[in-house]
């Protein structure tokens, strides 16, 4: 029998379709046009409903002072609440209008804009785009709206453990980097002033190296066309201040953030990674995959399907611009925390020791190919991959080369990513639960800090 084949089991034959090969992936026709302002547009076509998707990236990696968080939060949620010629209410009512939506969004590396529209309706849709980004005024009002809303979110989500347990994983992996503080405080938000948005809105607002991705039911030079007539004259002020590279960290003892009580332990292990720039990415993926990246993974199987101490382990690649990393989470009953981290270590360490099924493997490539497939047959799907795929530098034939590259994987070369990346020597462990129950179990074969 092929080492890349498995006999389908008896009493199913007739009845599952055998699974075939997966086909070479037909890129879509893509059209591209850097305008003199700096922007760069790409549009696709994609057919099927008369819709757009847009999607635009604004590189407006913040500094490392606490109130830019801050600012930045704001702003994405004022962005949409007024120019000099329309109220927040005269752009929903224009969006209606236009059978779309727009939206606005920001983290440690970009503004995004994201929406849809009819694709009759782009030229409105573009004309509005523009409007915003020139002209938004941020008005006082909405900005102390939308301050009140920013602090209850973050209020809320601090409550959380599942939250509270990545906070401490990415201050432990990126210490006081922009990656290490995704949220500001409470009190960081409520110092936010309108004026300061409106020099946010002048000075980082900017088309220089920001990119603008279409897809839809239109022609792409058509497309090209109408976002340069509509976004030509888009002029921004100073520059961004550059995302620094983090310092790599290496692992300390195995973190505790105690919360008394807790009959849950959220267990989080990270550590440093590559991004899918890399040539040695399609390892690393599918090294992840088996060892926790899908429902019929290793880490699944053990303490979700054999054990049951969890309901919903997994693991993934974290992809950022400047530092990428690998991430393992599952959140268990206090009781089982400690058999609970000697079994997923075991399942890390059995990754570097081998050996990996031959029909393991295949499941893993299929699922990684297929998945990458499907995620970019939707216009919204495409538009999201397009506009990342240009923000990391890579071009669109990586649609293409990635599933072939994961085609040709070995057993050696899974075996040799995850001694790379899934030594969980090298590791950051971080938990989330009921200290005083926890910690003497964990201190039996760890260094523990309590927090």
């Amino acid at each position: 029998m092929s080492p890349t084949t498995t006999a389908p089991r008896p009493e199913l034959v007739g009845i599952v379709p055998e699974v075939q090969p997966l086909r070479t992936m037909k890129l879509p026709a893509v059209a591209e046009r850097t305008l003199g302002n700096g922007l760069r547009l790409i549009a696709a076509r994609r057919s099927g409903v008369p819709r757009l998707e847009a999607r635009l990236l604004v590189p407006s990696a913040r500094d490392n002072k606490a109130p830019e968080a801050a600012r930045i939060r704001v702003f994405s949620k004022t962005l949409l609440a007024g120019t000099t010629n329309r109220s927040s209410v005269d752009i929903a009512q224009e969006l209606q209008r236009l059978g779309g939506s727009l939206d606005a969004g920001a983290d440690a590396e970009d503004f995004v804009l994201y929406g849809s529209t009819l694709s009759s309706e782009l030229p409105r849709f573009l004309a509005l785009l523009s409007e915003v980004l020139a002209d938004a005024t941020h008005p006082n009002d909405e900005v102390s709206l939308q301050r009140d809303v920013a602090a209850q979110e973050i209020t809320l989500a601090l409550s959380q453990p599942s939250t509270i347990a990545r906070h401490a994983l990415l201050a432990r992996l990126y210490g006081s980097h922009p990656y290490g503080e995704p949220l500001p405080t409470v009190d960081e938000i409520g110092a936010v002033k309108a004026g300061q948005l409106r020099k946010l809105q002048a000075k980082r607002l900017r088309p220089e190296g920001s990119i603008l991705v279409l897809v839809g039911d239109v022609t792409p030079s058509r497309a090209l066309d109408l976002a340069e007539a509509a976004l030509a004259s888009w002029e921004g002020g100073g520059g961004t201040p550059g995302l620094r590279t983090p310092a790599t960290t290496t692992p300390g003892p195995t973190l505790i953030v105690d919360r008394p009580g807790a009959v849950q332990t959220n267990v989080r292990i990270a550590g440093h990674a590559i991004g899918r720039n890399h040539h040695d990415y399609p390892k690393l993926a599918l090294a992840n995959l088996v060892f926790g990246g899908y429902f019929v993974s290793r880490l699944v199987d053990n303490i979700r399907e054999k054990r049951g101490y969890t309901y919903s382990p997994g693991s993934g690649v974290q992809q950022n611009r400047q530092a990428s990393f690998f991430y393992v989470q599952a959140d268990v009953g206090t009781e089982v925390t400690g058999p609970a981290l000697v079994e997923i270590r075991y399942e890390l360490n059995r990754m570097l020791a081998g050996p990996i099924d031959a029909a393991e493997l295949l499941s893993a490539k299929r699922y990684l190919s297929g998945t990458l497939s499907m995620s970019i047959q939707t216009q919204a799907g495409l538009a999201g991959y397009l506009g990342t795929l240009a923000a990391s530098g890579l071009p669109i034939e990586y649609l293409r080369d990635f599933p072939a590259a994961v085609a040709e994987l070995t057993e050696d070369d899974v075996i040799e990513a995850a001694r790379a990346y899934l030594d969980p020597r090298n590791l950051t462990t971080v938990m989330v639960g009921d200290g005083a129950t926890i910690r003497p179990v964990v201190e039996a074969f760890d260094d523990v800090e309590v927090q």
